[in-house]
């Protein structure tokens, strides 16, 4: 037979292993730009007919109403793109759009809402060069933003940024 003072250092152990593994969240889910559109749905897609000849009906963001996945509402995940700076200073930024490919919303019009995620970063990050992928992780929202230069479908309160890798 086990003795009262086994027993009671067993389940002591136990639970300090318990609170051990709660403490470490589950690592980001790492996802990409067809995970952001519902199954089934069939994307608009302005990148091959977007023109650089000024015409402004070249530079309106189509699908506004392109519908979003409601269950990544709340997730952690991390998602590839590129940024479109929108607060900051010259040493880091707070604040950007991150779209699935380079010039989005700066060189050719924007892609659908629910292919773009504004994001806030607290204490801002340095982003060397526009051209450059980075991975953005952090909790998204399914929530929407809208300023000058379009209209998101998703929001993402990020916790790192990080040069995208292959």
């Amino acid at each position: 037979m086990f003795s009262t003072r086994l027993v009671s250092w067993f389940i002591s152990i136990a639970m300090v292993m318990l609170v051990s593994c709660t403490a470490y969240a589950a690592p980001p889910k790492e996802i990409f730009w067809d995970d952001l559109i519902p199954a089934g749905h069939v994307q608009i897609s302005n990148q091959e007919a977007a023109s650089h000849d000024g015409d402004d009906k070249n530079w309106v963001q189509p699908n506004l109403d392109a519908p979003v996945v409601k269950a990544l509402d709340g997730k952690n995940i991390s998602l590839p793109g590129f940024v479109v700076p929108l607060e900051g200073d010259s040493e880091v930024i707070t604040e950007f759009l991150l779209v699935p490919y380079f010039g989005a919303c700066i060189h050719v019009p924007p892609p659908p809402p629910n292919q773009i995620v504004h994001v806030k970063i607290k204490n801002g990050v340095p982003i060397d060069s526009l051209y450059d992928a980075i991975t953005v992780t952090g909790t998204i929202k399914v929530e929407s933003f809208k300023n000058e230069l379009a209209q998101t479908g998703y929001t993402m309160q990020a916790v790192g940024v990080a040069p995208f890798e292959l």
